[in-house]
């Protein structure tokens, strides 16, 4: 409900969730409905994205005639997973090749995470006198796997990027990939970085 209903009495509420695939919501591992009315998601995946309406319904009593109205309100919320970090379209902008930037950018990234596990290995090797966490490093444990899969909207291109041409990097304009292909399919009609499928 809005801000102005909640703080007003309702009498008998009742809630009704309706999905993107237009089908009433119903609790399960991933949504839950409770009993005020809210909707909670767990491990939200990409293709729960959508539509999700609310229908509110809720009694009205004269004071005079006691006389009871249901009134039901909608309220619309679109939910959707973005599988681009924010700020990625300012960078692939400012950049002849998105595809690099974006192959830049997880290297580093993948740098950066290997760096900080070695350091906190050396920290507990070179003060073995304090207390360990219990979520910790353990020496020569994390490594880095290159996949021959990539996700969805995501493939692998030795001629454009053969400074990284095992890296899974973001279909370009022109191509998809609908599954865990290694490649970006040709398809002419896709305008979009990181399409799934061919329109």
């Amino acid at each position: 409900m809005d801000s102005k209903r909640a703080s007003e009495e309702t009498v008998d509420p009742t809630y009704l969730w309706i999905g993107p695939n237009e089908k009433t919501l119903a609790g399960n591992n991933r949504i839950s409905i409770t009993e005020t009315g809210k909707l909670i998601m767990k491990d939200f995946l990409e293709l729960l994205s959508g539509l999700y309406t609310c229908t509110l319904s809720y009694k009205t009593i004269e004071a005079e005639t006691q006389e009871e109205t249901v009134v039901k309100k909608r309220y619309d919320f679109m939910i959707f997973v973005n599988p681009f970090a924010p700020g990625w379209r300012g960078a692939c902008n400012a950049s002849v090749d998105c595809e690099d930037v974006t192959n830049h950018n997880i290297l580093k990234a993948r740098d950066r995470i290997e760096e900080f596990f070695r350091s906190q290995a050396n920290i507990f090797y070179h003060h073995s006198n304090k207390t360990v966490p219990a979520m910790h490093f353990v020496d020569h444990s994390f490594h880095v796997v290159r996949m021959d899969s990539c996700r969805p909207g995501f493939g692998k291109n030795e001629g454009l990027h053969s400074n990284c041409a095992s890296c899974c990097v973001v279909c370009s304009p022109g191509t998809f990939s609908p599954d865990v292909d290694v490649t970006c399919q040709l398809c002419v009609s896709v305008r979009i970085y990181g399409a799934k499928s061919c329109p």
